[in-house]
């Protein structure tokens, strides 16, 4: 039986997720991606060369019975589980004073019901592997801008790593919230346009990762902050 390690990414078939399986693909592991889009996945499969360590599951990361289900597709494709990414996520780049509140409670739903389902329908695989959850935040979960909603969500996805950290360190289970600051990826296409100024691109920030999820058994990071230099916020 295939020994090699599995992870499990949400909104994995663009942007960082879609880096991110790239490299832990090159590194060996066998990876599970989730999306929305069907017709997406099945593209990312194609440019990969649909390689036989993938497997992708249509599904909505805020819906726990889709959750369970990719897991349960990963534990049955695979036999196991050793790594969960929370990655899906977006914006509706607008502000508590003047936006539109039609696209927020799917923003909410998506940005920090999303992480905590993923977490709660893989916790009992990532007790057997001893494994690692990865939330994937941002500077906006850490640096308040003026009315902000989106930065409220990874504000409290900053605090659904530390306070899940506290509670399943004792089973071994490791916990990394990766936040970066502005990067250059889909997250940008609701906006219009790019940010000014210096962006990360979508590997580097899957590269910070992927380092995390390599660790040596018994060694747990914890937070990376991540900005392209020149970022001030």
């Amino acid at each position: 039986m295939n020994d090699s390690p599995v992870a499990l990414i949400t909104g994995g078939g663009s942007g960082i997720g879609a880096a991110v399986a790239r490299q832990l693909l090159d590194a060996g592991h066998r990876v599970a991606v989730t999306g929305r889009g069907a017709e997406r996945l099945a593209a990312f499969a194609r440019e990969l060369g649909e390689p036989a360590g993938l497997l992708t599951v249509v599904g909505d990361t805020a819906e726990y019975a889709d959750v369970q289900a990719a897991v349960d597709s990963t534990l049955k494709a695979y036999g196991r589980l050793d790594t969960v990414v929370a990655n899906a996520g977006f914006a509706t780049h607008d502000t508590v004073a003047d936006g539109d509140p039609a696209g927020w409670a799917e923003m909410v739903l998506t940005n920090v019901l999303g992480p905590a389902l993923l977490i709660r329908a893989s916790v009992d695989a990532l007790k057997a592997s001893r494994g690692r959850i990865v939330l994937v935040g941002s500077v906006a979960g850490f640096v308040n801008t003026p009315g902000n909603l989106y930065g409220a969500t990874k504000w409290a996805v900053t605090g659904l790593a530390e306070n899940t950290r506290r509670q399943v360190t004792e089973f071994g289970i490791g916990v990394t919230l990766v936040a970066p600051g502005r990067v250059e990826t889909p997250f940008w296409d609701a906006n219009g346009s790019l940010p000014p100024g210096l962006l990360l691109t979508a590997d580097q920030i899957a590269d910070s990762v992927v380092w995390a999820i390599r660790q040596p058994a018994g060694v747990d990071v914890n937070t990376l902050v991540v900005r392209p230099l020149g970022q001030p916020n």
